[in-house]
């Protein structure tokens, strides 16, 4: 019994130290809006996006004909980039929210 209160309060642990999504907002070249709730969803242009987790610390959204590159640094702060149609690609500007 012992093993299990001990296995699971590990497992709760190991829950707390895993990056999740930040809160973010951003703007993107071409007028792309991006913003995540902390934990997530990703909102591109207001819509919710399709999220996939690579790591910890990377995470594409696809959504309104982009892909957006979201990295959280072991600081916690977020970088975004996004992928468009015909090779268009840049990073976005991380904005405050009012």
């Amino acid at each position: 019994m012992r093993h299990v209160l001990l296995g699971a309060l590990l497992a709760c642990l190991a829950g707390l130290a895993q990056a999740q999504i930040p809160l973010v907002n951003a703007t993107c070249p071409g007028d792309i809006e991006v913003h995540a709730d902390e934990g997530g969803p990703i909102y591109i242009n207001g819509k919710e996006a399709k999220l996939k987790k690579f790591n910890d610390n990377y995470f594409e959204a696809k959504g309104s004909g982009v892909t957006i590159s979201l990295t959280v640094s072991p600081d916690g702060s977020p970088s975004v980039s996004y992928t468009g149609k015909g090779g268009a690609n840049g990073v976005c500007e991380l904005t405050e929210e009012d």
